[in-house]
Formats: structure tokens, sequence, C-alpha cells
């Protein structure tokens, strides 16, 4: 018999939970814990577990996604920064002020090792509330540091084991996550791209087009995700056949995510010309069906099962076909009535809707093979698998990128010199104060303090709010279980929830973790004025925090869109180059190619992710936001045109390119990097002369011979373009000029108040 509807809901609640990355998170964080506890509780050693579970706790932090190999080497690099830190508190312990030197060089280099990658960050930053940890447990005595120093090399340690061997038996879990993340992101991207083909009247397709440039941000940052993911486990032999299937995915879901950000023509010319047909609904319903289907696939990875299907998608593409095909029919009969007329102006929209139904077949039959690999394995062999590693590949490439962090433009720097400055403020309130507890307030800056002035604000604002949360819960739990073998099994369950929540929901963690700080003090036996203290340091820690973002050296995005600019440029014209190459040599998704797609998509998302962040920051820094919405807009216009080229490179890849047509790529690339050579000396200068610096007038030349587009409601098509790679240069370099326009605006001296600030 079948369960009730609470049962199957709870199951299916379970089943996802613990499918979920920060469930298994969680649980090693309740393992090592319940451990530790389970050993001091046996050893009567209760006066030792606050050092060791405060190792735990800063070795978790520096957990990132990474095969048991990288995370040995990880774990053992950390403990090597966790005893040079344990070393700097146990030599300046003595000397508050050498202390806190010690700690401003360590935050100031420490942070600035972030900027290599992922896991240095994690590093780093377990590093650094390490050195904090130490201080507090010295308690200003050199012989407590002794003491608590290897209780805390230990606990790190412990958690390195438990860390290293949970990667070793379950490595599948991680890559499954991010690779269900990925598809049920590129479902809503799906969903957002459909709206786009709604042939409605008073439509703000603006509006939509900025939520959809703002989502694809995510959907790169999942992208990328799942690439290091799945870079950390490629060893040097075969694959195990699971790690194979999953590098089909993500390859399936790179092509995907090319063909859906295509753009085969303007949509609102689109909606003029099939006002009165069914058409693009057809193409709307594949779309948002396609959407499903992605958010189907999305639960079947991450639960190890088949997605149900029912065939809808197969009849929609049926039904889109048929619709089309009318319209090919329409089309003919009205031309045989009017033979010695000029070029039927339905010709241009009928290509372009050729061009958008070959597109959501193909993304179709993309998603058909997404879940296994193919029949073939020769087939599969002959795809190129290979990935870039964006980690330092030598101590010399590390030392490089380093070096090119030293740099008033780079945000690490920035951030750097930002949190030291903020600890040694917090450290001198601290011993003005002599609040026993000062050290919370360190922990508080620390955790809020983002490289981004948005982030850190969001981050201060839920940090209280959890402090608030977490001491309420934890006071309830010491009232309401007095026992202490209670409240330590409290204790476990607030340090998974932490470990668990802390990337997700940071309110939450925060308070998992202060209540977790609070029954520990109570284990101890020293709670008195605990909660006083924690409200009253975290307030003023965030308050530091929140003055530093604001006043000293702040990173303002409006000041850094004409190198992100001039970035979007830059890859987009290597992106026209590998999609040109193709044209002549046939479609082959080797690593060049890809990496020049990946970039010219991660430059997009950099700049959407830099205009939400910028819309977080005060009114009088922003700059012009209404030209750098316009710019961002038209970018990924642009780009959606280059991807419908990349789309379509099998399709067209055998015909013969005219003239005319090479003409026109080769100033659209050549003016590309022309532009964003100039918007990189412009952001260079100091202002001087900027207004006329920007200039690239040879693609409106050549539209003009090449024929430039029509500005009607339902034009016809230039004689020259025979070609939808015509057509598609043809859209690219309408777009151009306006993009031009926009980035002389970007530089200018008179642009928004963040250029005079």
């Amino acid at each position: 018999m079948r369960g009730s509807p609470v049962d199957e809901s709870w199951k299916l609640s379970w089943q996802r939970a613990r499918h979920h990355e920060g469930f298994t998170r969680g649980a090693r964080a309740f393992f090592a814990l319940a451990a530790v506890l389970a050993c001091g509780w046996w050893a009567d050693w209760q006066a030792e577990l606050m050092p060791v579970l405060l190792g735990v706790i800063a070795s978790a932090l520096t957990e990132t996604d990474d095969s048991w190999r990288g995370r040995l080497r990880a774990q053992l690099l950390a403990l090597g920064c966790f005893g040079l830190m344990a070393l700097a508190v146990w030599a300046t312990v003595s000397w508050p002020w050498a202390l806190m030197g010690a700690m401003v060089v360590s935050a100031w280099a420490l942070t600035l090792l972030g900027a290599l990658s992922e896991r240095y960050r994690a590093i780093a930053f377990g590093s650094l509330i390490l050195f904090i940890y130490a201080a507090l447990a010295a308690d200003a005595s050199r012989a407590a540091a002794e003491q608590a120093t290897p209780l805390m090399l230990a606990g790190a340690a412990w958690y390195g084991v438990v860390s290293v061997v949970w990667s070793l038996a379950m490595p599948r879990a991680p890559v499954r996550f991010r690779m269900a993340r990925l598809y049920a992101v590129l479902g809503e991207y799906l969903r957002l791209k459909a709206l786009l083909l709604e042939p409605v009247r008073d439509v703000d397709l603006e509006r939509r087009r900025m939520a959809l440039a703002l989502h694809n941000g995510r959907v790169v940052d999942a992208l990328n995700a799942a690439k290091e993911s799945l870079m950390s486990r490629m060893g040097r032999g075969t694959p195990p056949p699971w790690l194979q299937t999953a590098m089909h995915q993500y390859l399936a879901a790179q092509d995907v995510h090319e063909r859906v950000s295509s753009s085969h023509e303007h949509y609102d010319l689109l909606a003029q010309s099939f006002f009165h047909s069914d058409v693009l609904y057809r193409c709307q319903r594949v779309l948002t069906l396609l959407g499903e289907q992605a958010l189907k696939l999305s639960v079947a990875i991450q639960e190890q099962s088949r997605p149900q299907h029912w065939g809808a998608t197969g009849r929609a593409i049926e039904d889109m076909q048929a619709a089309i095909a009318h319209q090919d029919a329409a089309a003919a009969l009205n031309a045989s009535d009017a033979a010695n007329t000029p070029p039927h102006p339905m010709a241009r929209p009928l290509r372009s809707l050729h061009a958008l139904g070959h597109n959501l077949t193909a993304m179709a039959g993309v998603f058909a093979g997404a879940l296994a690999l193919p029949a073939d394995p020769q087939a599969d062999s002959a795809v190129d698998h290979t990935l870039f590693d964006r980690e330092p590949r030598s101590l010399r490439d590390a030392g490089s990128r380093l070096r090119a962090q030293l740099s008033a433009r780079s945000a690490w720097l920035r951030h750097s010199v930002r949190l030291s400055l903020s600890l040694a403020v917090g450290f001198a309130v601290m011993q003005a104060t002599a609040d026993p507890h000062g050290y919370w307030i360190l922990l508080t800056i620390v955790f809020v303090s983002q490289p981004q002035y948005a982030a850190t604000q969001t981050r201060l604002l839920q940090r209280a709010k959890g402090t608030a949360m977490g001491l309420a819960l934890g006071w309830a739990a010491i009232q309401l279980f007095p026992g202490a073998l209670v409240q330590a099994a409290l204790l476990v369950f607030a340090g998974a929830v932490f470990f668990g929540a802390r990337h997700t929901r940071y309110t939450l963690a925060t308070a998992a973790v202060t209540m977790l700080l609070l029954l520990s003090f109570q284990q101890m036996g020293t709670s008195q004025g605990v909660i006083a203290a924690r409200l009253l340091d975290t307030a003023v820690g965030c308050l530091i925090a929140a003055a530093a973002s604001w006043l000293v050296w702040p990173h303002w995005q409006s000041r850094q869109w004409p190198q992100l600019a001039a970035q979007v440029l830059q890859t987009q014209a290597l992106y026209l180059r590998a999609i040109l190459a193709q044209y002549h040599s046939g479609k082959c998704d080797h690593l060049e190619y890809r990496l020049a797609r990946r970039n010219a998509h991660n430059a997009d998302a950099a700049l959407s992710n830099s205009y939400s962040a910028m819309l977080k920051e005060p009114l009088r820094v922003r700059g012009n936001a209404a030209v750098m919405a316009s710019f961002l807009c038209l970018s990924h216009t642009q780009l959606n045109y280059l991807s419908a080229l990349g789309a379509q490179r099998g399709a067209q890849g055998t015909q013969p390119v005219d003239d005319a047509t090479q003409a026109l790529a080769r100033t659209l690339l050549v003016s590309l990097q022309q532009l964003s050579q100039e918007l990189e000396r412009a952001q260079q200068q100091s202002g001087v002369r900027r207004r006329h610096a920007v200039a690239a007038p040879a693609v409106e030349q050549v539209l003009r011979e090449f024929g430039t587009p029509p500005q009607a409601a339902m034009p016809q098509p230039p004689a020259t373009a025979h070609s939808l790679m015509a057509a598609q240069l043809l859209l690219v370099g309408k777009v151009f000029p306006q993009l031009q326009a926009h980035a002389r605006q970007l530089v200018e001296p008179d642009a928004g108040a963040a250029g005079r600030a």
C-alpha cells in the first residue's frame, strides 16, 4: 500500500535533502564534532574540549569541493598555515600591540593569497580564523597558548582526516549536486528566454532582456562550479564511467547554453511579422517544455533516477514544424501572386524563424542524450573532454598572479588593506575597553568583510540577525535542557547546521554557530555574561566593518565598468574569431573553441554581477546607471547573436562564404578589439580628452557597403545576405555602433558622480 500524501511528501523532501551538498557538509561536521565530544566525555577532558572544537571549526572552514588527493594537499597546506599562525600568536601573545601587528600583517598576506583561487581563499580564511581562535584561547598568557595550540592543531588534523576519508569514500555526491544545480539554473534561463518570444503588444522587452542578462551570470557561475568539480577529479588515466557520464552532461549543458543564448532576430520584428499566427507561441511552448525538461534532468541527476517524459516535447516540436511549414506555404503563395515584385518582405523573418526552429529541435536532441553516454563509444572518444585548469600551475605562476594584484585597481589588494585596518581598529577597541570577549569583535569583522561593498552590507545584516536568533535559541536550550549530555547533543547539531547552511543561508548558519558557542561556554561553566557580550561585540564588529567598507579604499563598481566592458568586447572578439575559424574547418567542440566561448560568457557574467552589486551601493557612487544598464543589455544581445553563429556551425560549415561577408566579419572583429583597447586606455588615463578616445567607425562604413539593415517593421533582406552567417553578422553590426556610443559615455569625465569622486 502507498503511504499517505504527508508521508510521500516527507520522503521526497528527505531524498532531495540528503543529496544536497549542504547536507553532506553538515554530516561531516556532525561526525567530527560528535567524535570529539564523545572522546572528551569518555576521557573526562571537558576543559580541553573548547580548543579542539575551535580547531575542528577552523579546519572545516578551509574545505572546498575537491578530490581526495586535492583535499589531502589542501589540508596539509592548511595545517602548515595553521602552524605558522599559532607560532605567530605564541611569539607575540605577551605583547598585545605586537600581537596586533602580527594579526594585521597576516590578514593582509592571507587575504591577498585568496586572489589565487577558491581553494586558497578558503585556506586563507580558515588560517585567519585560527589566528584569532589561538589568541582567544591564549588569554594573554604564553603558557595558555602552549597548552591550547596543540589541541587546536589536533582538532584541525582530525577534521582533515574526516574530510579526506569522506571524499575518498563518496566522490560522486559533490559532482551530482553541481550538475543538478547547473541544469536547474539552465531550466530557469530557458523559461526567461521563452518570455521573449511572446508576440504581445506593449511588452517590456528591455526589462525581460535585463532579467535574462542577470540570470545568465548565475548560469555561468554554475557552469564554472561544475567544471571545477570535474577538473579536480580528472586524473591522468581513463576516468571511471560515472565521471565520463558527468563530463558528457557538462558538455551537453555547455551546448544547451550556447543554443539557448542564441538570438536569430530582433524579437519585436518577429512579434510584428507573425502577430497573426500562432507560430511564435509554438516556439515558446517548445522552449518552455525544454525548460521543464532541464528541471526534470536536475532532479534525476540528483536522485540518480530516470526523468519521466510523456512525449509532450516531441509533439510540441512537431506542431512547431507544422506551423513553420504553414508560414512557408503562405509566403510561397503570396510570392507566386507577385512574381515581378521585389523580394517578399517575409523572407527575412522566415529565414530567422527556420533558424529558430532548427535550433530548438537540435536543443531537444541534446537534452535527449544528456543523461547517458552516446551509444557509439568511438563517437564519444572523438569528443575533446579536455578542461582548462585555472589553478596556479607552479610557484612561479602563483607568484606572478600575486604580483599582478599589487595594483590600486585590484579588488583583492583593496580588500586586504581594508580588512587589516578594520582588525587593527577592532583590536584597539578591545584593548581600550578591556573586554574579556573582545575577540568576538575581530571574528565578526573577518566573517562579514567582503571585497564588495554590497556583499559586506548584506553579510553584516545577516550576521546581526543570526546572532540575535542564536542567542535566543541558545538561552532557550540552556533553560529547557539543563542536562549536560543533551546540551552536548544540541552543540553537535548546531555545528552541523552551521556548516551545512553557511554557503546558502548565512543567517541560519550564524544563529547555529552562536548557539554552538553559547552551549560550549555553558559546558565549561563560564557562560555568565556571555549573551550580553556577544550582542555588544557583534554590533561593534558590524559597525567597524560597515564603516571600513564605506571609508577605506572602497571598490565602487561604477569605476570598474570601463575595464569590465573592455574585457567583454575583447572576449567577444576572440569568440567571433573562434567561430569564424570553424566555418572554414567544420564544427568541432575542442578545448580552444570552448575556452573562447566560456571566456566570453565569463566576461558577460562579470559585467552583470557588477551591475547587480552596483545597484546596492550608495546613489552618489553609482555613476550613470542608465548607460550601464543599456550597455549590459546591448553587450548581452551581441553575445546572443554570436552564440547563434556558434550554434549553427554544423549547418553552415560547408557553405562558401562570399567576399562581402568575410569583409564584414573581419571588420567586426577588428572593431571589437579596437574598441576594447580604447576603453582600457581610457580607464588608465586621468580623464583628459576621454570624449574623443573611443572611436571605431569602420563598422558603419562596411555596413553601408554590405547593405545597411533596414529599419522598417517588416524589412527586406539585403541582396548579398544569402546565408544565416551573413544575417547574424548584420545583426552584430547593427548593435555595435550603439555599444560604441555607450562605451564613449562610460569613459566621459561627466559620465557620473563616481567619475568625479
